[in-house]
């Protein structure tokens, strides 16, 4: 078994509704779902011209190897209604894969850690809800420094 951290995300639909269904629907796909975060309510941060979206962590174990976990992730995000039109537009559902155990991955479709969490504040607050004392393995910095070093960024937890 392997601890991954997961960031989910939603700016379409019901955001609340999204969430949670993605996460029911992981134990149906060789995700253990071990805890899950507060939900955040952030401003959108590459592509501005979008509704805000709520945003968490799952902390899961998985026997999935870190494809076959991608391929996983991206088939809940379709059942969710997922469609990937606007690169880092609205979206009903986004799943990423954060951390997988201790795993450093530099694959054309998966890089993990991934590339861009030590930089965003709605992927960083709820992970040190859950694991504020876990070591980034190529930046080995913990979770709550890293907060502490991030942009600002519009992030308020809602529950």
């Amino acid at each position: 078994m392997k601890r991954v951290y997961l960031s989910l995300g939603s700016n379409l639909g019901d955001r609340e509704s999204n969430l949670r269904a993605a996460v029911e629907r992981m134990a149906a796909e060789e995700i253990a779902v071990l805890r899950v975060s507060p939900v955040y309510e952030t401003a959108p941060v590459d592509y501005r011209e979008q509704p805000w979206f709520l945003n968490m962590v799952v902390e899961a174990d998985t026997r999935l190897f870190p494809m076959q976990l991608l391929a996983r992730i991206g088939r809940i995000e379709r059942a969710l209604g997922r469609v990937r039109s606007v690169p880092k537009g609205p979206r009903t559902v986004d799943i990423d894969i954060l951390l997988y155990g201790n795993a450093v991955i530099r694959r054309p479709r998966l890089e993990v850690p991934h590339p861009r969490m030590a930089e965003r504040r709605f992927v960083l607050a709820p992970l040190a809800d859950l694991a504020p004392e876990l070591r980034h393995p190529v930046a080995r910095r913990t979770v709550r420094e890293l907060l502490n070093a991030a942009p600002a960024e519009e992030v308020r937890r809602i529950s």
